[in-house]
């Protein structure tokens, strides 16, 4: 897992995208004078700037950006240098046609954008194989070099291609993955509707049919697609740590689930020296500040508990949504902090300066268009002294209590066509169960369903349709040795490849939840059903219900009406030393909130109810100390109690007995002893 961290920076990050290509030179100066009065300490720069370091081909022009890194090297500004190999130039594309990818419609899609690349073209792996070796070659002694920056957010906005370079890389992909054109046969299941493959050449990619084509090859597709764009990110990696040893190589990821679907996080933060994360607030009415946790979370997590990097995100409003409203006052600080509070070495944006031109120019920045007399201005020199009297917490880790599994070949297998109801949407599940456990103020870490789980006292699983024999295994294993799981319907389904386990369902996890399901039961749009307790008490499900038999589970809430009327809703199972929950129902809140203090209690995990909801508290501990982030989302002053005492390092004040949180604001204590 990774560990590495930028090269000679000695305080958190702060800073942002720097494209000063857009602005004349004599804007340089201010911008680094600026700079230093927020107190910027890294920027990223050359993301977007292959057609300027390569006008035509084999032509260069490094002038500029050698007067800029040696400009931010003489002001002690650290440089995360990109490889520009998200946006090919123009001239590539009218040489190169086919290296612009293809929908599924068999549309091919131009120039114009950003990310639109086929990843299997092999004149495009050798132009970004080039400017790559250049650049390495040119700047990877350079004394402000922190890190590289490989491509920009892959997998936005184009994972896959369907075009013949792919049809004929998909078929290699295939024989070194199957071996045989009849294990890949097997595996997909084509005895079903005739579609037996004979040959490898046989096989093309799943275009656009008639109907609904078959899931385990689609299935298959996504992975091939997020491993081709991972196979050329290792190449410039590797390129860029021959020529440049000892600097760190990154990609910016974009873990929150509502922001990018289509990478595999868990095989990516293996490839990475430093994870690294883009993330922007969703503003559809939901908690915004629920899902920055979540995705900050899931970060730490695909970098196996490591401190990572937040690398972008918003002073203000974006630009890409229907609608995008400004950041309150403070809501800026609050959510650059609550990403340091859930691991994060900083908090870096898009970006430096507001663009006048250009598909982003509405995108908030650090320098907006309105200059220093603004308020995001004023705001962003307040953050940087804020992360720069937080020096000290770096490299310590964030603590976590429970644990939420998650995988992303689940994700794309359950959201394949013809499953049995379309309003069960695992990312729906994934947020509800997280927001359920936020709320009780526990620290998520996410895991994939293999991982060595021993150290949770509670593992929750809100949707993993798609489960193998070792996954299931290890859950057994889990709750043997003392553990608590909590599982919601629909998983345990189906194996790695579609095929649905044999036997009842829930196939894969049958044993460790002492039941069977004889048939889904799926609810209309909009109908609802009551589930009640022994004690008399009801809650309300919808969207999904199941016909349930106990095999030493023991019956905890039953179906009070429809067809699963007298049938267990939610049921208990001891098994060794622990006890594995499980919910065939979508629950609200109320009722997932119910179900956690069931599991809670039998996990023996102390959730703080004491507290406001939405004041946060979240620990990092490590060698320095232990620091305690008290974060208030809300528009009341908050008192949250101190256990141990200590040194509130936003304001340099004792904290003892009570912390006073004003409303919108955060407090950092670094905790006695």
């Amino acid at each position: 897992m990774p560990e590495a961290t930028p090269r000679g920076l000695t305080r958190l990050a702060f800073g942002g995208d720097y494209n000063p290509e857009q602005w004349p030179e004599s804007v340089w100066q201010e911008d680094v004078r600026l700079m230093r009065e927020a107190g910027v300490t890294m920027v990223s720069v050359g993301i977007f700037s292959w057609a300027l370091l390569e006008p035509s081909h084999g032509v260069y022009d490094f002038g500029w950006l050698d007067r800029l890194i040696d400009l931010l090297d003489s002001n002690g500004i650290r440089v995360d240098l990109g490889t520009p190999t998200v946006v090919p130039p123009v001239w590539f594309y009218r040489a190169h046609p086919d290296a612009l990818p293809v929908s599924q419609e068999g549309v091919r899609y131009e120039f114009g954008s950003r990310g639109a690349i086929c990843h299997s073209n092999a004149d495009y792996r050798a132009a970004a194989a080039n400017i790559t070796t250049r650049l390495a070659e040119r700047y990877g002694d350079h004394p402000a070099l922190a890190m590289w920056h490989v491509h920009n957010e892959y997998g936005v906005p184009v994972s896959a291609c369907y075009c013949d370079s792919c049809a004929a890389h998909f078929r290699r992909w295939l024989e070194t993955t199957y071996e045989t054109v009849e294990a890949v046969n097997e595996a997909w299941g084509t005895a079903f509707w005739g579609q037996r493959y004979a040959d490898f050449e046989d096989i093309n990619p799943p275009r656009l049919a008639p109907t609904v084509g078959n899931p385990a090859q689609a299935l298959d597709y996504k992975r091939f697609a997020d491993a081709t764009m991972r196979e050329n990110f290792v190449m410039e990696r590797d390129i860029l740590h021959r020529l440049a040893p000892g600097v760190p190589v990154t990609t910016n990821f974009m873990t929150a689930l509502s922001q990018c679907d289509s990478v595999d996080y868990w095989a990516w933060g293996r490839e990475v020296d430093i994870v690294t994360n883009d993330h922007y607030l969703i503003t559809d009415g939901r908690r915004t500040h629920v899902n920055l946790a979540m995705a900050a979370d899931l970060t730490r997590s695909v970098a196996g508990g490591a401190p990572w990097i937040l690398l972008e995100h918003s002073t203000s409003g974006v630009n890409w949504q229907a609608r995008n409203p400004a950041k309150a006052p403070g809501q800026m600080a609050r959510n650059s902090l609550a990403h340091v509070a859930r691991g994060s070495e900083g908090a870096m944006f898009f970006q430096w300066r507001q663009s006048r031109r250009g598909a982003e120019k509405f995108h908030s920045a650090m320098l907006p268009h309105g200059g220093t007399d603004t308020r995001v201005w004023r705001e962003v020199v307040e953050l940087g002294a804020s992360l720069d009297s937080l020096s000290t917490l770096r490299g310590t880790r964030t603590q976590a209590d429970v644990a939420v599994l998650w995988d992303w070949h689940s994700w794309w297998a359950q959201n394949l066509a013809w499953r049995p109801s379309e309003d069960h949407d695992p990312r729906e599940r994934a947020d509800a169960f997280y927001e359920a456990l936020y709320d009780r103020h526990l620290t998520v870490d996410f895991a994939h369903p293999e991982a060595d789980l021993s150290r949770y006292p509670l593992v929750v699983v809100p949707a993993l349709y798609l489960m193998t024999e070792a996954a299931g295994k290890n859950l057994e294993e889990y709750v043997e040795n003392g553990g608590t799981l909590v599982v919601s319907f629909f998983s345990g389904i189906v194996d790695e490849h579609d095929a649905v386990h044999e036997g009842a369902y829930p196939g894969a996890l049958r044993d460790v939840l002492g039941l069977a399901v004889e048939e889904f039961s799926p609810l209309l749009q909009g109908e609802n059903v009551r589930i009640t307790g022994p004690d008399g008490s009801e809650l309300s499900g919808d969207v999904w219900t199941e016909f349930v038999v106990p095999r030493g589970a023991e019956t905890v809430w039953t179906y009070a009406e429809g067809l699963t009327e007298g049938r267990p809703a939610v049921t208990r199972h001891r098994l060794g030393r622990g006890t594995a929950w499980y919910v065939s129902t979508r629950l609200g809140a109320e009722g997932l909130d119910a179900l956690l203090g069931w599991a809670i209690e039998d996990a023996q995990v102390v959730s703080r109810v004491d507290l406001p909801r939405d004041v946060e508290l979240v620990r990092r501990a490590g060698e320095s100390g232990t620091y305690l982030f008290a974060i208030n989302h809300t528009a009341s002053d908050a008192k949250v109690p101190l256990e141990v005492s200590g040194t509130e390092l936003l304001t340099g004040e004792r904290a003892a007995g009570r912390l006073e949180v004003p409303a919108g604001g955060v407090r950092v204590v670094r905790l006695d002893g």
